[in-house]
C-alpha cells in the first residue's frame, strides 16, 4: 500500500503464526544470544526461519558479501517469509549496499528491522526500494531487552494504532514544534555514507540519531563533517537517541547546541533509541510530529498494513 503523502509503501503488519527470516548482514553472532532472540521471537507467537548458512564467518563479517546481500535478497523474494531480523550489527552493511536487489524489495515489501550498523540498510533500502524500514532491536539484543523494548517492537509491527514516543528522559535543547517524514539511525554509520550514491537525505525529515562507545571529539567531527558536506540543510527537526559511552554525561548534547546553533529546528534529545536498556522501535518513513513541550515524537499514522 502507497502512503498517500509520498511514495512510500507500508509492508503487511505481521501476525501470530507469521515465520521471520533472520539474516546477518554485518559482523558474526553470538549463538548464545541469538538464541534468546529466536526464544523471544517464538514467545510472540512467530515462527522463525535460520538459513542453514548463516552462521558464516569470514574475519570480522558474517560471511562474503555477496553471502550476506544473498540472503536479504533471498529473505525479500520468499513469499513464505513474511518479516525479516537481522541478527546483529557491528560492522559490515556498507559493504553489500550495492549488491541489494532493490527492485525485488519493492516488488516484495516486508518488515525489516535492525540497528546500529543496519542503519546503512535502513537507510539505503528505504531510499531506494520506497519502503517503510523499522529503528529497532537486532535478535542478540531482544533476548535481553526488556519488556518495554520487546512492547515496543511488537505494536510497531503488528498494530494499525500510531506509534507516539515519549521522551523518558527529555531535554529540550531547541524548542519548537515540526513535522516531518521521519529518518536517520546510528550516527557513524550514515556519517560514512556521506558522499557515496546512498547518501541519506535529511531535507524536510525528522532526523533521529544515536550512538556508542563514540569519544566526544569523534562525536564533532561527525557532526561538523555532515555540516559541511550540507547534509543538515533544510532539516525540519533533530530527535536524539541514547549515546552510551560518549563521554560524560551532556558531553554530546553540548556539542549538538555548537553544531546547531545558527538554525531554529526543534531538537529533543533524551528518547530511548539506540544502544540502552531500552531500544523502542521506530518506524522510518512516514510522517510524524516532534513536539518539545510535550516530549514526544507522534506519528500520524500506522506503519503497517
Amino acid at each position: 500500500m502507497k502512503n498517500q503523502n509520498s511514495m512510500i509503501t507500508k509492508p503487511p503488519r505481521l501476525v501470530p503464526g507469521d515465520t521471520i527470516g533472520i539474516v546477518a548482514p554485518a559482523g558474526p553472532y553470538d549463538p548464545e544470544l541469538f538464541r534468546k532472540g529466536v526464544a523471544a521471537l517464538r514467545a510472540m507467537g512467530f515462527g522463525v526461519f535460520q538459513p542453514p548458512d548463516l552462521s558464516k564467518r569470514e574475519r570480522f563479517l558474517a560471511g562474503p558479501d555477496a553471502h550476506r546481500a544473498g540472503l536479504i535478497n533471498q529473505m525479500f523474494a520468499d513469499p513464505d517469509i513474511k518479516g525479516i531480523f537481522c541478527a546483529r550489527g557491528g560492522y559490515g552493511s556498507l559493504r553489500i549496499l550495492d549488491l541489494i536487489a532493490y527492485d525485488t524489495i519493492r516488488e516484495n515489501p516486508k518488515v525489516f528491522i535492525g540497528f546500529s550498523d543496519i542503519s546503512a540498510l535502513i537507510s539505503a533500502i528505504g531510499g531506494r526500494s520506497d519502503l517503510v524500514m523499522f529503528h529497532g532491536p537486532v535478535l542478540t539484543t531482544l533476548g535481553n531487552g526488556n519488556a518495554q523494548t520487546a512492547a515496543s517492537l511488537k505494536a510497531a509491527l503488528t498494530s494499525s494504532t500510531p506509534i507516539r514516543i515519549q521522551a523518558s528522559n527529555g531535554e529540550v535543547v531547541r524548542a519548537g514544534t515540526c513535522a516531518g517524514i521521519v529518518t536517520g539511525g546510528n550516527l557513524n554509520t550514515l556519517c560514512h555514507l556521506v558522499g557515496t550514491p546512498f547518501e541519506p537525505v535529511f531535507s524536510d525529515r525528522i532526523v533521529i540519531l544515536e550512538d556508542t562507545g563514540e569519544a566526544p571529539y569523534k562525536i564533532d567531527r561527525m557532526l561538523s563533517h555532515m555540516r559541511l558536506a550540507n547534509c543538515f540543510k533544510g532539516m525540519a527537526g533533530l530527535v536524539l537517541g541514547t549515546f552510551s559511552d560518549c563521554g560524560e554525561p551532556g558531553d554530546f548534547l553540548e556539542i549538538v547546541k555548537d553544531i546547531f546553533d545558527d538554525t531554529d529546528i526543534p531538537v529533543l534529545a533524551g528518547f530511548d533509541i539506540g544502544h540502552g536498556p531500552v531500544n523502542l522501535t521506530i518506524p522510518m518513513g512516514i510522517q510524524a510530529t516532534l513536539d518539545t513541550e510535550r516530549l514526544t515524537l507522534s506519528y500520524d499514522e500506522s506503519a503497517v498494513i
